[in-house]
């Protein structure tokens, strides 16, 4: 069964600049079946669809909001990216089951009893371990089923909270990764926990108009899912997040708090349709901006249901 993910049609096209007449396609990536293979023409996203007004608008910036255009989630770390159409946010709490596995990479000394963050380098990621991305992943909650395609076929299938489907998953690892393992490959997960790049609990959020800046760049498509954010926003001028730190984003009855810029790996230079490593991101942007940061964290601070098409407005600081 293929699994779509993809931008929809209302919130992002292509626009090929070699049509005077400014003709519009659509991106859409089949994760399941396999990707055709794109062109290499520039593009930049063109936002569309009207924002739904917010009765907090006196509160609110009084530039027009911006849109949730795509929302994901990442199950497994290093796995596939999962489409959603709405989420419930919860105070404190990444999306439900973000990055809630990870592939141990030989023995990390993670406590599930006592988990703790750890840094990336301790399991399968995809700033070093590019093959990850030809692999489709899909993770059932009722179940906790994880079941893994590589050309269209089911080849490991297993219960993360069981510990013969934990075995499944391990020995297709062992099998077919045992050149990018330091040890014994293992599913690991703690109550709670996040195998998050940071610290903190977050949910990650991606302006589309500054990866279309960064392809003006680096002079190529650039796949937004390169990013692997949780929310992909339209409507915001290229590099506008940044101005964001430490304010209040507002969509529907959540609220999110900027906390930090996103400093970007290796891992952006794969491609997530063709699993090769093909761009050199990270010291382009050095080169040009002086920085390689590209999107934002923020906390949740009050919860709420969001959805594609979402208003996402900035609150007015509070007058004392």
């Amino acid at each position: 069964m293929s699994i779509l993910i993809g931008f929809p049609p209302a919130a992002l096209t292509f626009l090929n600049r070699r049509s005077l007449r400014r003709r519009f396609r659509r991106l859409q990536a089949n994760v399941g079946a396999g990707f055709r293979k794109r062109k290499r023409q520039v593009h930049k996203f063109v936002r569309g669809g009207a924002c739904p007004r917010n009765l907090l608008i006196s509160r609110m910036s009084p530039f027009p909001p911006a849109q949730i255009a795509s929302l994901y989630r990442y199950p497994v770390k290093g796995l596939s990216p999962e489409p959603l159409p709405h989420v419930a946010l919860r105070v404190g709490e990444t999306l439900p089951a973000d990055r809630r596995y990870a592939i141990e990479n030989g023995p990390s000394g993670f406590d599930p009893a006592a988990p703790m963050w750890m840094a990336k380098s301790h399991f399968l990621m995809l700033m070093r371990d590019e093959r990850l991305a030809g692999l489709r992943s899909h993770f059932e909650d009722n179940g906790n089923l994880l079941t893994i395609r590589e050309n269209g076929i089911v080849v490991a299938r297993g219960d993360l909270e069981s510990a013969e489907g934990r075995a499944a998953i391990e020995a297709f690892f062992a099998t077919n990764f045992a050149g990018e393992l330091k040890g014994p490959p293992k599913v690991i997960s703690g109550d709670g926990h996040s195998f998050s790049d940071v610290a903190r609990k977050v949910v990650s959020i991606i302006n589309l108009d500054s990866i279309a800046a960064i392809e003006a760049i680096v002079g190529l498509p650039v796949h937004p899912l390169r990013f692997r954010a949780n929310l992909y926003v339209s409507g915001w001028p290229a590099w506008h997040e940044f101005e964001l730190l430490g304010q209040t984003l507002a969509i529907g009855d959540a609220r999110l708090k900027v906390v930090k810029r996103i400093t970007r790996c290796a891992a952006i230079n794969v491609d997530p349709e063709t699993a090769a490593r093909d761009l050199n991101i990270p010291p382009a942007m050095m080169r040009r901006l002086g920085h390689n940061e590209c999107g934002i964290y923020a906390e949740v601070i009050d919860g709420g249901t969001i959805g594609i098409g979402d208003a996402v407005a900035t609150e007015a600081p509070k007058l004392l």
